[in-house]
């Protein structure tokens, strides 16, 4: 990597037309803190990184405040006299998620985080039987997710190395290809126990065809979930519509609630009260109504309760009920017409800078192929180095996934025109021209 000699090797981006931009399609920068810049001539940072850890709301300092203050004055009578009561209160976020995901109430529950919920779905949804054992995931899904699968096989007795089918892109070519998913199911679907890609790829943004894959998958008698990590509060999403058997997401990227946030559970209303049907239990996974009569057997709900064990942590659960009302309140059309438009003025500015340089957008050019997410492939040198370079030079805030990957997120709550302005003028600062 070079860096530039002199100010007019920069491409002509247009300042100024990034801010008449954001004049005109201003977003909800105001309602978030967003972090000071560490380098360069602005005060606030270029952050686009929210796909990987999204930017605080300001309402939630002050509402988890006030959670805390319910135990201060309350004690254990917080659990049914708190403003809030404990009780009940993972209910408040079950609405709110539900139209977030596209699902009914019923299907829709917030609770621990996402690997622990795609193991207590695994539980239920693989059951491997006969020549029908096989997962089939995407090559470069998240490493977390090829753990869970790799050892959900391992716990049947199977061997990890066969039963995992890893779908790759074609030779030359970076993302899946819906025909090609959907081939492989048509043609050795009847080995496959269950599919479970990723919704909107982490590594290139690509949204998958949910519902195109989902259909393909369950005509070939396999059950299909779905990793919405990167999908939930980035894509608008209609679950039940989809007829999607099961889905987990995480809370703490496009939705805002934290590090470390609580996740939230689809499982279709299909599968509710199956006699048949495996899943650990604990407390919470018996009907409310009879769970203070401390029975020995659990009555578990004809919903995806059910799927409940533990009683919900309050001080987790208040950010992720704050940024489930700002979806709420901006509604997810509204959010995804905005990150079409950011989106694509982001890939227009990287079309010049990448024109000479030994850099490649490695997501899928049709809008409607991905989220709000451009990853970039370097020629030459390190990704993390190229972060912290832009960070540290520059005030630009974005995601290296080594070796040679950087990600940008102009997330549509809180990014600006300029922001993916300052991203584009930062990089052609930073990388030489090729030759």
């Amino acid at each position: 990597m070079r860096t530039r000699k002199s100010e007019t090797e920069l491409p002509r981006f247009g300042e100024a037309e990034a801010l008449r931009l954001d004049a005109a399609d201003p977003g909800h920068r105001h309602l978030f803190h967003v972090p000071p810049a560490d380098g360069g001539r602005h005060p606030e940072s270029a952050y686009l990184a929210g796909n990987s850890l999204g930017l605080q709301p300001r309402a939630t300092r002050d509402e988890l405040l006030a959670d805390l203050d319910a135990w201060g004055r309350l004690g254990v009578e917080g659990h049914l006299e708190a403003e809030r009561p404990w009780l009940p209160y993972h209910e408040l976020l079950t609405a709110p998620a539900a139209r977030l995901v596209g699902a009914l109430p019923t299907e829709t529950v917030v609770m621990n985080s996402l690997t622990v919920n795609l193991h207590l779905l695994m539980v239920s949804f693989y059951r491997p039987t006969g020549t029908r054992t096989r997962i089939v995931i995407e090559d470069s899904a998240f490493p977390s997710d090829s753990y869970a699968v790799r050892s959900q096989a391992r716990f049947h007795g199977l061997d990890p190395d066969t039963t995992v089918v890893r779908l790759t892109p074609r030779p030359g070519e970076d993302t899946l290809r819906t025909e090609d998913v959907t081939a492989f199911l048509a043609a050795e679907g009847d080995t496959v126990a269950l599919v479970m890609l990723g919704g909107v790829n982490y590594l290139t943004g690509e949204l998958m065809d949910i519902p195109a894959i989902t259909a393909a998958g369950r005509a070939a008698g396999a059950v299909v979930g779905w990793d919405l990590a990167h999908a939930a509060g980035n894509v608008p999403l209609s679950l039940h519509e989809w007829d999607v058997d099961f889905a987990a997401w995480c809370s703490y990227k496009y939705l805002n609630s934290g590090p470390g946030a609580l996740g939230g559970v689809f499982v279709h209303e299909r599968h509710h009260g199956e006699p048949d049907l495996p899943r650990f239990e604990g407390w919470w996974s018996t009907a409310a109504a009879t769970r203070f009569e401390m029975t020995p057997v659990s009555r578990p709900p004809s919903t995806v309760e059910a799927w409940q064990i533990s009683n919900p942590p309050i001080f987790s659960m208040g950010p992720v009920r704050t940024s489930l009302e700002l979806f709420d309140s901006v509604g997810m059309p509204a959010l995804r017409d905005r990150s079409l438009r950011l989106t694509g003025y982001l890939e227009r500015l990287l079309d010049e800078v990448t024109a000479d340089r030994p850099l490649t957008v490695i997501t899928p050019r049709d809008p409607g192929r991905r989220g709000c997410q451009l990853s970039v492939r370097l020629g030459e040198g390190s990704a993390r180095e190229l972060t912290k370079r832009l960070r540290y030079e520059h005030g630009v805030i974005a995601d290296a996934r080594e070796p040679d990957v950087v990600r940008f997120a102009p997330v549509p709550l809180y990014s600006t025109y300029h922001d993916c302005w300052r991203v584009a003028d930062a990089l052609a600062a930073t990388v030489g021209r090729a030759g």
